[in-house]
């Protein structure tokens, strides 16, 4: 079985990944003062995941506020069962600071399509 905490490290990379492929990297985030923090995560262990499972992470941002984005993610497997699911409060922080900023505007526009 997969351990319950690997879980967590499937929907933090998958989040990554989200804004990867939306040509927002981690560097240049930071670079521009920009950094993403966890504030809250709800997570439903509902089946377990074997070893050798392929897996899929789906990841939908369902609210964004000013400097916050909501996620709700999914992990299934090969033959689409539902895995785990999560709900995440991401913070959007300036990483020297450590406060909340604003969410960038390409951000915003980004995922409002």
């Amino acid at each position: 079985m997969v351990y319950h905490a690997r879980y967590v490290a499937f929907f933090e990379r998958a989040r990554t990944e989200m804004l990867r492929q939306r040509n927002f990297h981690q560097q240049q985030l930071l670079s521009e003062n920009i950094a993403f923090a966890v504030r809250r995560m709800t997570v439903d262990y509902l089946l377990p995941a074997r070893l050798d499972d392929q897996l899929e992470v789906q990841s939908e941002i369902t609210q964004m506020r000013g400097a916050s984005l909501t996620f709700a993610q999914r992990i299934v497997n090969a033959d689409g069962t539902l895995l785990s699911q999560a709900d995440v409060l991401i913070a959007c922080i300036d990483p020297h600071q450590m406060k909340p900023r604003a969410l960038p505007k390409s951000i915003v526009a980004e995922f409002k399509q």
